[in-house]
């Protein structure tokens, strides 16, 4: 009886290992609506016959290239911090129209056109990161802002954004030179996640000149009325700035084991000479 008992849980282990196992989920700043068009990010992504890795690549696409989203498929690939659906999209290349499927992690997140020039937000990349204050590797999202002129990629920056439960929601707009010398427009990608606790981060991006200037990278992060950590900034345009130069302002709030609040504020200033900034 034993050696019976024992049989059967040989034979059902393996049944609720592979139940045990996690489902692969895409993130939210991938999930593309239907019949409307979407920009490549990742150059050379290529198309497939069918909606997996393995299939036959009949086609590659190039940065900024606009396809036509026609449907999501349920398959999700994840790579790295990444992961998404496969989409099926049409495309026009010259006269010829052509159809295919494509990982929706080489899709833009996010773009703008304006004064000629295309303005890409996408994700390329997973890498690890030395988190010095717990000594341990992190894995961190890499983002990119690409400024396309037709298809001629004249600058791209790249910085951190997370793991990939803060990749729920993401945002990009453009907006003025903020009264600050030589800055054409200001671009701001945001990326967040949806739970309390997971932080979302600001990165604002001058251009100018046909170049992009990556400022400081801001977090804010908060649970309920427990504690928030947030971040911002003062340009010239705003209440409280000054000329010349954008103020990072910082308030942290955190409620003792009775209840009460301690906060504590900081700031500094980043002088802007027109070309680039500098701690003040």
């Amino acid at each position: 009886m034993r050696s019976l008992l024992s049989l059967l849980f040989l034979v059902i282990l393996p049944l609720f290992s592979a139940q045990d196992n996690d489902p692969v989920y895409p993130d939210g700043v991938f999930g593309f609506e239907e019949n409307k068009p979407q920009k490549i990010f990742t150059d050379w992504t290529r198309v497939r016959k069918e909606p997996n890795v393995t299939s036959e690549v009949t086609d590659s696409l190039q940065t900024n290239h606009q396809v036509m989203i026609l449907k999501k498929e349920e398959a999700v690939l994840r790579l790295g911090e990444r992961g998404a659906n496969w989409y099926k999209v049409s495309y026009q290349k010259g006269d010829v129209a052509s159809e295919g499927y494509i990982w929706g992690g080489n899709l833009s997140v996010g773009y703008r056109n304006k004064n000629g020039y295309d303005f890409l937000f996408g994700l390329s990349k997973t890498v690890d990161r030395k988190n010095k204050e717990y000594n341990e590797t992190v894995k961190q999202n890499i983002a990119g802002i690409k400024v396309m002129e037709k298809n001629t990629l004249i600058d791209e920056v790249y910085f951190d954004t997370g793991r990939g439960e803060e990749l729920s929601y993401a945002t990009f707009t453009i907006e003025s030179g903020h009264q600050l010398q030589n800055v054409e427009l200001t671009l701001k990608a945001m990326v967040s996640g949806e739970a309390c606790g997971i932080a979302s981060y600001n990165q604002y991006v001058f251009f100018k000149d046909k170049k992009l200037v990556a400022l400081p990278q801001l977090m804010n992060v908060g649970d309920a009325d427990i504690f928030y950590h947030s971040e911002e900034f003062v340009f010239p345009n705003d209440k409280g700035g000054i000329p010349n130069a954008f103020i990072f302002k910082m308030e942290e709030m955190e409620k003792d084991e009775k209840d009460r609040e301690k906060k504590k504020r900081s700031s500094k200033t980043y002088l802007w000479n027109g070309i680039s900034y500098k701690l003040k």
